[in-house]
């Protein structure tokens, strides 16, 4: 249910109020397209510090670039 709802504020916000704002994301993907694939990815509470981590590391002295969500670690059944 948490998920959906910051789901739901991010597209709202890449809907409503992105397209009227500077393009100054200096990352590949976008800010907000990252937090909608850690949220995606990684549910709500991992995915939404993921998410403000990568905002705080969007900042004029960052040098940007391709920076994807990290893959999500393959779970393993151990044998004893």
């Amino acid at each position: 249910m948490l998920k959906k709802f910051l789901l739901g504020l991010v597209s709202f916000y890449q809907k409503a109020i992105s397209p009227h704002t500077i393009g100054a994301c200096r990352f590949r993907p976008t800010c907000s397209e990252y937090m909608r694939i850690a949220l995606e990815r990684y549910g709500a509470f991992k995915g939404l510090w993921l998410g403000i981590k990568r905002i705080l590391r969007c900042n004029p002295f960052s040098s940007g670039g391709f920076d994807p969500v990290p893959e999500a670690p393959e779970t393993t059944i151990r044998r004893k």
